[in-house]
């Protein structure tokens, strides 16, 4: 693989920056983690099977007083993903009678840690009962094992579906998300079917962390092991769409037999896209979504992007209200660990009315 370099507006790095943190933070899979916890597999089956349902009203007489939850979000980017969250958060508490309060802070993915560290400050001094956060960086992990120290707020980790080996003992209250591993590998083998497993590729990262490694290290690993692909370059590119596109440029013009470009999320892909329009090259070299969120969705529609995995959206905001529910009616002990959603991959080409039923189901409560 090329090595890295520096160019204006983007700092590119090695992939195997990556690669060490996610050794070094020792993350289990589900699989890895069911099998420390076998009571975990039940638990989690009846939990999915709650979220994917319609909810029902709780006992008024049980709730005494509306629960505080604070957000702290990287939400400000193309994707909906984070917004959607919330959204379908609430329209589940609205729909079991669950009071509350909500505080919500966005920042922006990657680049905001003094941002993040500021929210994160203000939010405590409201005494929330449940603060929902994010694990992509070490300077996230140490916001966290402080407030796993303190056992107050009681802490729902988002977009985070591995839980971490340094925390057996005192997990988060729920890890929640839809597993990055399992979504690169389903968009790898549509790569592997249409490339044959032949071919050049590179890799648009994230920024330097836990998405990263999941998304992009996991996709290359894979690769490695089930295919004759050769990668020819990566970028980091902190999840900026013009980052993201001069990233994609420069590997155009370096290596102009590339036969696809991964993306690690949405606003990488939209960079991409442009680069590719911009050369002329779409529809020539592929370039795959990660989430499958409206914007996506509209470049597929368009004849942009050829396929993603698209999460189904919402069972996220409901599992963390649910899981809310589970706990003021003391069941927290029916609470799993880790919640994980499904996933559908989407082609370029597929119908309105396919399509249409997909988006009925991920955005059952944010609607369009």
């Amino acid at each position: 693989m090329k090595t890295a370099f520096i160019f204006v507006a983007i700092i590119c790095f090695s992939v195997i920056g990556s690669v060490q943190l996610q050794a070094a933070d020792k993350y289990m899979t589900v699989r890895e983690f069911n099998k420390i916890h076998p009571e975990q597999v039940a638990l989690a089956k009846e939990f999915t099977s709650i979220v994917q349902k319609q909810g029902y009203p709780i006992d008024p007489k049980v709730q005494k007083q509306p629960v505080k939850i604070t957000f702290i979000y990287p939400g400000n980017q193309i994707s909906d993903y984070w917004r959607r969250s919330i959204d379908s958060f609430k329209k589940r508490m609205d729909e079991i009678n669950l009071r509350y309060e909500v505080f919500e802070y966005f920042s922006k993915p990657a680049v905001d840690y003094r941002v993040q560290a500021k929210q994160m400050k203000t939010a405590l001094k409201k005494d929330p009962d449940y603060l929902v956060f994010t694990l992509d960086t070490r300077k996230h992990r140490k916001f966290i094992e402080r407030i796993i120290t303190k056992g107050r707020p009681k802490l729902i980790l988002q977009n985070i579906t591995t839980p971490l080996r340094a925390w057996e003992g005192k997990q988060p209250f729920l890890y929640d998300g839809f597993d990055h591993a399992t979504g690169s590998e389903i968009l790898a083998d549509y790569y592997l079917e249409r490339t044959k497993g032949e071919g050049h590729y590179a890799v648009l990262y994230h920024s330097q962390g836990y998405v990263s490694a999941m998304r992009g290290d996991t996709f290359i690993a894979y690769m490695k092991k089930h295919s004759k692909l050769i990668l020819a370059d990566s970028y980091y590119t902190d999840g900026n769409r013009e980052k993201s596109k001069k990233a994609a440029l420069e590997i155009l013009k370096e290596n102009p037999d590339v036969k696809f470009l991964y993306a690690c999320s949405t606003d990488i892909t939209l960079g991409a896209i442009d680069a590719l329009r911009q050369t002329g090259k779409i529809g020539k070299i592929a370039v795959n979504g990660w989430g499958g969120g409206s914007s996506e969705l509209a470049a597929i529609t368009k004849g942009e992007l050829d396929f993603t995995v698209m999460r189904m959206n919402d069972d996220n905001g409901v599992a963390m209200a649910e899981a809310i529910r589970f706990d003021v009616e003391g069941r927290s002990g029916k609470v799993p660990t880790v919640y994980s959603g499904d996933f559908a991959l989407v082609k370029k080409g597929i119908s309105q009315y396919e399509l249409g039923k997909l988006k009925i189901r991920a955005f059952r409560y944010s609607g369009e």
